[in-house]
């Protein structure tokens, strides 16, 4: 068999060996590693956002009242359990007594025996005081007998000094009953105060409310000040909340609230900012507001239960807006890809506030109808080739 020369088998395999290299080549730019990278883009446009706040609170009670004893002693009984409901008024336990009731009753036998001496003393003054008066008049008759001779001067004198001796009598008994009536009063006023200490004995729920906690049990002995239970008003429930400093800019009283709640993650209920704090914490850098319900919860949440609060902060005025998943970092600077016909540009940029929708206002490096880049399949460079597409089936950088 004759061979083919060398130029013919040259050819031959050029012919085979060509159109497999066209295909590689389209396959490698095109499905391969550089192939154009998918990406969505967006144009650039001015709108009005509304941001938001969002923080984290616990549960509290505006009014919370601990009910305990003025004076050291045993807790002799008590009547209510925590989650129980009081009104005002209610008697939710007694100290023990111990010697208080007898003590009251030896100050009212007090008062009874004061009360009969001033009897006396009244009816003694009121008989010295005919005494004196008789005496005045006799003494008055005697010297006006002397000035006409039908009496002795001795005689005389001797009615005045009677006279004298009365009114001196008079003067002792009316000293005697007040002293009388001045222990009276110091004894009334002892047995008000014993009726008072007995009172306080009793603990008296101060308001209308529910029983948060009892730290004593009847048996114990409380020491004065100490609190035995403590009673919180359900109406004055609020959320103490904290929020970021540097996005805090806007919150002002009166503002809508969301709260959820974490035993009800899946029931947010509406709120109103109550106030802010004029001291915020400078070691987290947080702002502190209050923030309460609309409508109570039923039932209402426990004390010191961990919230989500997100705020809505006042609409702000329309500025060039871009998603904040189009946000890169590059270098340690912030930016976007900006697209420029078929190619890329990183574009630094300056934010300013964002809102719950994930939109971000730029201040500075875009302008209106700059088309960016939102989602990649891989990440990008100034050299990478693109192909914009709708959707992206996963997001990437």
């Amino acid at each position: 068999m004759k061979k083919l020369p060398i130029n013919m088998r040259t050819a031959t395999l050029l012919v085979v060996l060509l159109p497999l290299l066209l295909a590689f080549g389209y396959v490698v730019t095109n499905s391969g590693p550089l192939a154009p990278t998918p990406v969505t883009v967006m144009t650039v446009e001015k709108q009005s956002i509304t941001p938001a706040l969002f923080g984290i609170g616990t549960v509290e009670a505006r009014y919370r009242y601990r009910v305990g004893p003025t004076m050291t002693g045993r807790l002799l009984s008590l009547n209510r359990d925590v989650g129980d409901q009081v009104i005002a008024g209610e008697i939710l336990g007694e100290m023990d007594p111990i010697d208080m009731d007898n003590r009251v009753a030896a100050n009212k036998a007090a008062i009874k025996r004061a009360t009969a001496s001033i009897t006396a003393a009244e009816a003694h003054v009121n008989d010295l005081a005919a005494r004196t008066e008789y005496s005045g008049a006799q003494a008055k008759r005697y010297q006006q007998l002397t000035i006409e001779r039908n009496a002795s001067t001795e005689a005389a004198e001797a009615k005045n000094q009677e006279y004298r001796v009365a009114k001196a009598g008079l003067a002792v008994a009316i000293a005697t009953l007040s002293v009388a009536q001045q222990e009276l009063e110091m004894l009334q006023a002892e047995h008000e105060g014993l009726l008072q200490q007995r009172s306080n004995l009793r603990l008296v729920a101060p308001v209308e409310g529910v029983v948060t906690s009892r730290h004593i049990e009847p048996g114990s002995t409380a020491m004065a000040g100490q609190t035995i239970l403590e009673i919180i008003d359900p109406k004055s429930i609020w959320i103490n909340v904290r929020f970021n400093q540097l996005q805090s800019n806007g919150l002002i009283k009166g503002l809508p609230a969301t709260i959820v709640l974490r035993s009800r993650s899946n029931q947010p209920a509406s709120g109103t900012v109550a106030r802010i704090e004029l001291l915020a914490d400078p070691v987290t850098e947080e702002m502190l507001a209050k923030v309460v319900f609309e409508q109570l919860p039923e039932p209402f949440p426990p004390i010191g239960e961990l919230t989500e609060v997100t705020v809505l902060l006042p609409q702000l005025d329309v500025a060039p807006v871009v998603p904040n998943a189009s946000i890169k970092q590059l270098d340690g600077q912030s930016g976007v890809w900006r697209v420029e016909g078929d190619r890329l540009q990183f574009t630094p940029i300056e934010t300013g506030t964002s809102d719950l929708d994930g939109r971000v206002q730029i201040t500075k490096g875009l302008e209106v109808g700059d088309q960016v880049v939102v989602y990649s399949k891989q990440a990008l460079t100034a050299r990478s080739r693109i192909t914009i597409v709708d959707s992206l089936v996963g997001s990437g950088s």
